[in-house]
């Protein structure tokens, strides 16, 4: 449950971010973030839907962070 709320926070920050019109390299560095956060949430979680999985790990890929393999 712990994981679920950083997630949730880190998407508040990142909205904050660009209501502020944050530089990209802020929104960045933030998605980052968002992205191991899902992940640890994903792992967590027993019934993720693989939807959700596919995306984390498509935003793992897309920005170059390596990721534990979220698809089984």
């Amino acid at each position: 449950m712990e994981e679920a709320r950083r997630v949730l926070a880190r998407l508040e920050r990142i909205d904050a971010l660009q209501r502020e019109h944050a530089l990209p390299a802020e929104l960045l560095a933030e998605v980052r973030a968002l992205l191991h956060e899902a992940e640890a949430w994903a792992r967590a979680e027993p019934d993720v839907p693989e939807k959700a999985l596919q995306s984390v790990a498509l935003g793992c890929e897309m920005l170059g962070i390596p990721s534990r393999t979220l698809l089984a």
